[in-house]
């Protein structure tokens, strides 16, 4: 674990400088402590929902949270964001190297809530990783609202079909950073999106 984030440099209208948070942002992704890395996302500024518009690229930030090491492993590329209310929540990569959105309804969040150590396994990601592209979709399957969480309005991503809610607070304009608050859940499974160029 990294500790707490570096001190707060703070630019001439008052705001963190961005080459600070991405500073602080790399230092927390190889893992963190829960608490530091609430500290550093509450001290974050909101996005919009404009702002999400785009395909992005995903990562994690390892808190010791019940879904640390899933994403990755499975193959979980990133979100992509249409419009408010056209939103791919999963995007993942197939073995060609395309991307197709996923499913979450028919994701296995039950097995890895119960049995986290087989579902993070590396044959059980290899089967998932071959089985994947049968959970493909064609509708969005989630929207985007501005939500008040932990004390600021920002926008976030509601699943149609699972009690999730990934809120988000920007980094910079090409990087922001998801908590996904999970019914259930007492801490938030933390991620970074970050934005996908042309």
């Amino acid at each position: 674990m990294n500790g707490l984030p570096p001190a707060r440099v703070w630019g001439d209208k008052g705001k963190m400088a961005d080459a600070s948070l991405a500073e602080t942002l790399r230092r927390l992704e190889p893992g963190a402590a829960s608490v530091d890395v609430l500290r550093f996302y509450d001290a974050l500024p909101t996005v919009g929902i404009e702002q999400l518009i785009g395909r992005w690229q995903g990562g994690e930030i390892a808190t010791g949270h019940a879904f640390d090491g899933l994403l990755g492993p499975a193959g979980w590329y990133g979100k992509e964001f249409r419009s408010a209310d056209d939103v791919d929540p999963l995007l993942f990569r197939r073995k060609d190297g395309r991307l197709f959105a996923g499913n979450p309804a028919l994701m296995p969040l039950t097995l890895l809530e119960r049995m986290p150590r087989l579902a993070k396994h590396p044959l059980s990601a290899a089967i998932f990783r071959a089985v994947a592209p049968l959970l493909a979709t064609r509708r969005p399957r989630a929207r985007l609202r501005m939500t008040e969480y932990r004390g600021k309005v920002s926008a976030a991503m509601i699943y149609d079909d699972l009690p999730i809610l990934d809120v988000f607070r920007k980094v910079d304009d090409d990087t922001v950073i998801g908590a996904m608050d999970i019914r259930g859940h007492r801490k938030p499974f933390f991620f970074t999106l970050r934005r996908d160029r042309p």
